[in-house]
């Protein structure tokens, strides 16, 4: 870990993964794509990054739908808004052949994910309410038109949680008022279960 995340100034949460072989002139497997995809992102000098987890090995979700997951999380210090952060994130996902169609939760070249900005509630408090209590059988088929932060599904995932607490275990929720180690520790059992760090 480096430095002290909770400090810096516009801070940026980022959930990163990927489980396909990237197809755009990167032969690594999908930790190598996600190494190459932060150099990428950080070749923007309004883009620094302050710490970054461990790679961790994630069975693909739905369960079946697909080869293991490596996931991260990394915490940025930016100058830019969310919306342009957002718009270098899928610039960089483009570049290793993402492409942004097809039913949500498939398998990934690269998925990179703006989990929060600072304490920052978008579009407002009662959007971002009504999206984190959408129905499970709602999320796999409705998507936001606009940004929504923090990341409405943040809180009920393990392979997002369990990096981010490598990075920001102390960032507080600004609508449900837990930390990221709060919501790792309130997942239900079996929430981590065939996750393991990939790397040290």
């Amino acid at each position: 870990m480096l430095g002290d995340p909770i400090r810096e100034p516009n801070l940026a949460l980022v959930a990163l993964g990927a489980n396909l072989p990237s197809s755009a002139g990167f032969a690594g497997m999908p930790a190598e794509t996600l190494r190459k995809a932060l150099s990428e992102l950080t070749k923007n000098t309004n883009i620094k990054i302050v710490a970054n987890s461990r790679f961790w090995r994630t069975p693909a979700f739905p369960k079946g739908s697909g080869p293991d997951y490596v996931n991260a999380a990394v915490a940025l210090s930016t100058g830019l808004s969310p919306q342009q952060l957002l718009a270098e994130m899928h610039r960089v996902e483009a570049s290793f052949g993402r492409e942004r169609k097809g039913p949500r939760w498939q398998a990934r070249v690269i998925d990179l994910d703006l989990l929060a900005y600072g304490d920052l509630v978008l579009p407002d408090a009662a959007t971002h309410d009504a999206w984190r209590a959408l129905p499970p059988e709602r999320q796999a088929e409705a998507a936001p038109e606009g940004l929504v932060l923090p990341h409405p599904r943040m809180q009920d995932r393990g392979f997002v949680l369990a990096p981010l607490a490598e990075v920001a275990p102390d960032w507080r929720h600004p609508r449900l008022g837990l930390t990221v180690a709060q919501m790792l520790s309130h997942l239900p059992p079996g929430a981590l279960e065939g996750m393991e760090p990939a790397t040290t």
